[in-house]
């Protein structure tokens, strides 16, 4: 297994230049047997993962079932969303659980934040090199 691995921004916005570009890490979920990779945009700044409704569907979570409610903050807290436990995969790392905020809002990105993405892996950003590295937890 490897120990950690480098990613690259991705351009979002090419009007912009560099300031167009930002840290989406490729990501397998997997909630039952349905599986579905994603980009998911590495923002430190956001307190939980936030998981898209339509990419909610695409892995089979049925709206009704999921009983947790949460509240969002920011241009997300006008929206209704669910506490949902999936399994995330990136490359050749171990799989982890990850808790998401299953949200009705539709266009936006999967997003990977505090809880617990980070508290899961390492993250070293390199912006001036459009580069970001990521490494599991030691496990103590």
């Amino acid at each position: 297994m490897t120990n950690s691995q480098r990613f690259s921004y991705q351009q979002i916005n090419q009007k912009i230049g560099e300031a167009g570009y930002l840290p989406f890490l490729p990501i397998t979920l997997t909630y039952n047997n349905n599986s579905l990779t994603v980009s998911g945009l590495l923002d430190s700044g956001a307190t939980v993962n936030v998981l898209p409704y339509h990419q909610g569907k695409q892995l089979g979570l049925e709206w009704e079932k999921q009983t947790i409610s949460m509240n969002l903050t920011g241009n997300l807290a006008n929206y209704e969303s669910r506490a949902v436990l999936l399994t995330g995969k990136i490359n050749n790392f171990h799989p982890v659980n990850l808790a998401f905020a299953w949200t009705k809002a539709e266009n936006i990105s999967l997003i990977l934040g505090q809880v617990n993405f980070f508290l899961e892996f390492d993250i070293c950003f390199y912006r001036s090199q459009l580069l970001f590295e990521v490494k599991p937890k030691i496990k103590s």
